[in-house]
């Protein structure tokens, strides 16, 4: 019995712990505040901007291609016969100036048949003489033999003469006048038969002029094919020289880029046969050919020349011809080599400057639409026309206006009407600034 008492006792000390945490949670309930309630605004998405403006631009074109001489001489041998003697220096990669004495081939055979054609000359002139001496010989002979048949006839009208005498003064006076035109036949040859001795002369005078070989300009020797003693045929090719005073790089540049270049120029006429001799000084063309050594750039400023006579077929380019004059003679060590055949430079085209050309990032026009933040500081999508693009410029030919903050930041996503907050882009204005000028 008194075991049930002190269990039941022990029951109820379980009640005052859970009324004093009901009470807590009750009055923790009464006292707690409200959820307070936050007024949210509109979402502002933050952009690099530039604003629109118009520079004086500078069309550019670039293209690759590689260095060939202005000239190339083939020296072939115009005779045949054994080399005697050769310059020391003619050897591949060797610059020989103008004048100097190449190749001597053995003037032998071809001293011996100038002689021979002065001599035949000589004898023709003798043989002429005797002629001419010869025929006023025969001239009297004939003058006596018609005085002589004339007595015949006579005789024989007085017939105290036969008429088989006055047939045989005929025959003779016949014979002297058949020897008298053969002699006039052989002087009439004579003149002929000079002319044909003189050319014989001439080829052999000039036969033994081509013996020794010049260079015809200053050159370098490439595609050595002799060696002295050796006995070269005529026709044969005995080496190369390609000119040292001017080198040309036909660059492959395409239609399109070409096109930036005559944009504003409409006193060109396509039909004047003159074009191409104009061209440079209507479309201010002045190319620059550089050479990528690493660390450091070379450059040669050049002359524009032509264009190619075709468009390549597969990359759909054009070849620009552009030359450099004296290129050994703008040599700096360590940094502007000599231009030599088969070296790839690049060559950039620049044109006349452009005034007023509305100019902003290439990769900021998708489709022909650009991002522009509007007065009320929002989004728009602007539709605009490309002139032209250059590098990694767009010239705005309309749809957008000088003054504009044209949005730079790749903005995903793009939704029109959102509220912007802009900032400058001062390296990228910087950046634009340069490449009008002529950057690529």
């Amino acid at each position: 019995m008194t075991e049930n008492k002190q269990s039941h006792w022990r029951s109820l000390w379980v009640l005052p712990p859970i009324i004093v945490g009901i009470i807590v949670l009750l009055w923790s309930v009464s006292n707690k505040q409200p959820p307070a309630k936050v007024l949210r605004g509109e979402p502002t998405r933050t952009v690099r901007v530039i604003t629109a403006q118009q520079y004086d631009l500078t069309p550019t074109v670039q293209g690759y291609g590689p260095v060939q001489p202005a000239r190339v001489w083939a020296a072939v041998s115009q005779v045949s016969g054994r080399i005697v003697e050769s310059h020391p220096q003619l050897r591949d990669g060797e610059i020989i100036v103008k004048g100097s004495v190449l190749v001597r081939i053995d003037p032998v055979d071809y001293e011996l048949a100038l002689a021979q054609a002065k001599a035949e000359l000589a004898e023709l002139a003798v043989q002429e003489e005797n002629y001419k001496a010869s025929l006023s010989i025969e001239k009297r002979n004939l003058t006596l033999s018609q005085k002589k048949l004339q007595r015949k006839r006579k005789l024989v009208q007085q017939k105290t003469s036969s008429q088989s005498q006055l047939d045989e003064a005929e025959q003779a006076m016949l014979a002297k006048s058949m020897a008298v035109q053969n002699l006039k036949n052989t002087l009439a040859l004579i003149p002929s038969k000079r002319q044909i001795l003189q050319a014989k002369a001439a080829k052999a005078e000039r036969d033994l002029v081509n013996t020794v070989v010049h260079a015809p300009f200053n050159m370098r020797v490439a595609s050595m094919n002799i060696e002295v003693e050796q006995f070269i045929s005529k026709g044969q090719t005995m080496f190369e020289g390609d000119a040292v005073d001017r080198v040309e790089i036909q660059a492959q540049v395409s239609l399109s880029s070409l096109r930036r270049l005559f944009i504003g120029h409409p006193d060109i006429k396509v039909g004047d046969i003159t074009l191409i001799k104009k061209l440079s000084a209507k479309t201010g063309i002045r190319p620059i050919v550089r050479l990528d050594l690493g660390a450091h750039v070379a450059e040669w400023e050049a002359e524009f020349v032509r264009f190619s006579d075709d468009v390549d077929p597969e990359t759909r380019t054009m070849g620009v011809v552009v030359a450099v004059d004296k290129p050994f003679a703008k040599i700096k060590p360590g940094y502007r080599p000599p231009l030599t055949k088969g070296m790839f430079l690049q060559v950039v085209l620049h044109g006349r400057s452009q005034p007023q050309r509305l100019v902003v990032p290439r990769n900021s026009v998708r489709g022909g639409i650009l991002l522009v933040v509007n007065e009320q500081q929002r989004l728009q999508r602007r539709k605009v026309g490309v002139l032209f693009n250059q590098g990694s410029l767009s010239i705005i030919k309309n749809g957008l206006k000088p003054g504009e903050q044209v949005v730079v930041s790749d903005l995903v996503p793009a939704v029109e009407g959102m509220l912007l907050h802009s900032q400058i882009d001062s390296a990228l204005t910087t950046k634009i600034q340069l490449a009008v000028g002529g950057g690529l």
